[in-house]
């Protein structure tokens, strides 16, 4: 790896040198230890020990009337505009119980057509302006979110046809008849998908019945949603009292104000509260799930546990061991992919939102090497809770997630998704500008101590699909098994 680091965005002045990733010395003999690459990296880039210095620009922020917060980041050396609008209350955390699925399909269905423009007409008119606009709300989030952008001299035009989407949805039943027809068909093959199944069993095991645990609906709750039930949840959800608009590019607050002001004079304050959120239940035992998939050629394991909120102290800490064994050029990647040929590809992430994410090691092995690819898996994370992170590998870590956020500056949209970032979670102010130092403060007992925490064995849930004929010794003796088919029915 040799990547120069251009200099950042808005004139910072960013210097920033990545190294390659540490190698380290052979495997302990007597059973299954963690090991490092015997990979030859051909060249290195210069190595600087400077901690980054940067000041982001800050952007210009103003409250409206109707409760919405501005967000400005004026950029002039190109003549486009993006924006974001972020809606707390409208994400499929708050669907009922019967309709998952609710927020996720009236998103989706308001860039459908609105009461005077049919669909066609609002992709015809988004391609002559080469123009983009989207609308999106997952399945558990507790937001919204509106996307859209254009050249400078068409944004007026793509104002008109945003404030149209977001206030007068039609919500036509022929449109919906569609997106469910379409929908259901999606649920069966996903069934057959052993990715989908894994993150599936996953997600049950870690959040229960929590919001967090969703990743699809089901017929019945495709079939629970009407097209007024849709019509309902924008008029309920889809209101300013509590979100945010933020701009980017090639205009100023003033002009932005003046802009939404006129175009979305019609978004009325509600008056309703800003929706709350829960943490999940706290996770159960360890144990071993097993999704049954006969005549599988192939593993896919899920290695994982609750995470934190965003706002947790070890937050940092927990970026910074994770990119150690799960990052690009980790010890997963270079262990069980580069050395052993288990696997095409090997990682572990994690989220953190408002509630309790979740933090998760995955991969698909070939069946034969369930045994040897799982215990390997699990050793690496023992490794990285029992042993701290040698010096010269810790140090590359470092640079690399810091040379990462210095590219990230060279995009205004990025820099400016810092600080919805920092309005959606309360960061402080100059949270970004220190960002680098804060990462390179991490010392190696900080980064043990969070594998030592969230990583421990009493937290960590096994999950494999895979063919059980010849899968399930090897994972009774990971831990107590549960087994079920690939529609979630328990087996024997």
């Amino acid at each position: 790896m040799n990547r120069r680091i251009p200099s950042a965005t808005f004139a910072l002045a960013v210097c920033v040198t990545i190294s390659a990733g540490a190698q380290g010395g052979p495997p302990a003999p007597g059973g299954p230890q963690p090991s490092t690459t015997r990979m030859v990296l051909k060249s290195k880039a210069p190595v600087s020990n400077e901690v980054l210095k940067v000041k982001l620009p800050r952007p210009q922020e103003a409250d409206l009337a109707n409760g919405l917060h501005l967000i400005v980041l004026e950029d002039r050396r190109l003549p486009q505009i993006t924006f974001q609008i972020i809606i707390p209350g409208a994400g499929g955390y708050f669907d009922p119980a019967d309709k998952i699925g609710l927020a996720s399909y009236t998103a989706q269905l308001m860039r459908e057509g609105t009461k005077t423009r049919t669909s066609p007409q609002i992709s015809e008119t988004l391609e002559t302006m080469s123009a983009t606009l989207n609308i999106g709300s997952g399945l558990s989030g507790p937001t919204a979110s509106v996307f859209g952008g254009s050249l400078s001299e068409n944004f007026d035009k793509l104002m008109d046809l945003t404030a149209d989407i977001l206030l007068n949805p039609a919500f036509a039943p022929a449109e919906w008849d569609r997106l469910k027809t379409r929908t259901k068909a999606g649920l069966i093959q996903n069934r057959t998908n052993p990715g989908f199944l894994a993150a599936e069993t996953f997600n049950r095991a870690v959040f229960g019945t929590h919001p967090a645990g969703r990743l699809s609906p089901t017929a019945a709750n495709l079939d629970a949603i009407t097209p007024e039930a849709l019509v309902e949840f924008h008029k309920t959800h889809y209101v300013p009292d509590h979100a945010a608009m933020a701009f980017a590019g090639d205009i100023s607050l003033a002009e932005a104000r003046k802009l939404v002001e006129a175009k979305l004079a019609g978004w009325k304050k509600a008056g309703v509260a800003k929706g709350s959120v829960t943490d999940p239940p706290a996770i159960g035992p360890p144990k071993v799930f097993l999704v049954a998939r006969p005549g599988s050629v192939q593993t896919t394991l899920s290695v994982g546990t609750q995470s934190m909120i965003r706002t947790d102290p070890d937050y940092t800490a927990l970026t910074v061991v994770n990119r150690v064994l799960g990052g690009t050029m980790g010890r997963l990647f270079r262990h069980l992919r580069e050395e052993k040929g288990y696997t095409y590809g090997i990682g572990s992430f994690f989220s953190a939102t408002q509630y309790r994410g979740s933090w998760t090691a995955s991969t698909s092995v070939r069946t034969e090497v369930t045994d040897a690819a799982l215990t390997d898996l699990l050793a690496e994370i023992a490794e990285l809770r029992d042993k701290p992170i040698p010096a010269s590998e810790f140090a590359d870590v470092k640079r690399a997630i810091v040379g990462s956020f210095a590219l990230a500056l060279e995009n205004p949209q990025q820099v400016l998704n810092y600080y919805v970032e920092n309005w959606q979670y309360g960061l402080p102010a100059d949270y970004w500008d220190t960002y680098p130092a804060r990462v390179a403060a991490i010392t190696p007992a900080q980064a043990q101590a969070a594998a030592q925490k969230y990583w421990a064995p009493g937290r960590l849930l096994i999950v494999a699909v895979g063919d059980a004929t010849k899968i399930t010794d090897v994972l009774k003796k990971k831990g107590e098994l549960e087994i079920s088919d690939a529609d979630g029915n328990p087996m024997k």
